[in-house]
């Protein structure tokens, strides 16, 4: 994990948490949507950057879909795990312009503010509920 995300996570835990798995499966869905609309945008500009964009999309709605939250449909992971899946997958987010060797782009940053506001919402979700 990156030393921003570190720094947003530690911010953001001392913060009450304000987000119920319903918000946040709405969120799990709405990142979703945002990373296949952001490869479609970049499919012409850069190929590498809108493939890791559907990879990055697709594993955010697959946890989403099989979590037992109240708009998941199958029920195969428990909340406290998509917690630990919503954190790796800020990481894997986050490191994708580097995975995919586009770092040096302009649309590295996209990944890095996605992967931002990925941490803020699991930080600010209580999964305990």
């Amino acid at each position: 994990m990156v030393l921003w995300q570190q720094g947003v996570r530690y911010a953001a835990q001392r913060m009450p948490k304000v987000v119920g798995p319903a918000t946040h499966a709405a969120f799990d869905y709405a990142f979703a949507g945002s990373l296949f609309v952001m490869a479609a945008w970049l499919w012409k500009r850069n190929r590498r950057a809108a493939v890791g964009s559907l990879i990055c999309g697709s594993a955010t709605a697959a946890n989403a879909i099989l979590t037992d939250h109240p708009v998941g449909a199958l029920d195969l992971i428990n909340y406290k795990t998509h917690a630990r899946v919503d954190a790796a997958l800020a990481a894997l987010t986050a490191a994708t312009p580097r995975l995919m060797g586009f770092a040096n782009d302009d649309e590295a940053r996209l990944f890095g503010v996605h992967a931002l506001a990925r941490t803020v919402v699991s930080s600010l979700t209580d999964f305990d509920e």
